[in-house]
């Protein structure tokens, strides 16, 4: 089974890739996740990837594509997988549906959660990340303390260089012009489903499996 879940910068889209691949036992496979490992390698194709990220651009398809189908050759997606952050425009979504034909698979779900712009925009300036198992934080009005670490594995917290307010805008507005197209694209298709993004982690975990009809995996 092939689930994409696409959503702005901020909707929570990772979190919520991970839960749900853990519930289906799914694999999960992150863009983003992918680009930073590769910025953070600092080899030719890593400075290339930083660069895009530190200016609040799209890393170009060709490179995005061959990453994310090497990912999609691996044994861990054997059964399927919870792609996480692609495709983000036609061009990765066609190349997607094309890759997957030849296998005699497909796409079978897309999830978009639906979040306002105004609450990206501040969970985006509130948010601190783990460095090392990328599980992201909300500060609120306490940002994290000098040496304070993960909850979950107890990794160094780091604010990413472009969650600041110009580069945020920025994302957005290519998020938008670049996704939505993606969103239709799907729904012509009819396999998107939308999902209130805004609210607790769990619940919005929980009505994309009820979107999924995958209701034994709710926990009551």
């Amino acid at each position: 089974m092939y689930i994409i879940i696409l959503g702005a910068p901020g909707a929570g889209k990772g979190t919520q890739a991970l839960n749900i691949a853990k519930e289906m036992k799914l694999a999960h496979i992150a863009s983003g996740d992918l680009f930073r490992q590769a910025a953070e390698r600092g080899d030719k194709l890593g400075v290339r990837v930083k660069d895009y990220i530190d200016k609040g651009m799209l890393v170009p398809d060709k490179v995005t594509i061959q990453m994310i189908l090497q990912c999609l050759e691996t044994d861990e997606c054997r059964n399927g997988a919870v792609l996480d952050g692609f495709p983000r425009n036609i061009k990765q979504a066609k190349a997607l549906d094309e890759a997957l034909e030849e296998k005699d698979k497909t796409v079978d779900k897309t999830i978009y959660i639906e979040v306002s712009e105004k609450e990206l925009t501040r969970r985006l300036l509130n948010r601190w990340i783990c460095r090392r198992c990328q599980t992201p934080f909300q500060s609120g009005n306490n940002p994290p303390g000098e040496g304070e670490r993960c909850k979950i594995c107890g990794g160094e917290l780091y604010k990413r260089a472009d969650d600041n307010e110009e580069t945020i805008k920025k994302r957005l507005g290519v998020y938008f012009m670049e996704t939505t197209p993606v969103i239709e694209y799907y729904r012509k298709q009819d396999k998107l489903l939308e999902v209130d993004g805004e609210g607790s982690v769990e619940a919005v975990t929980a009505k994309i499996l009820a979107a999924l009809g995958r209701r034994e995996f709710i926990k009551k």
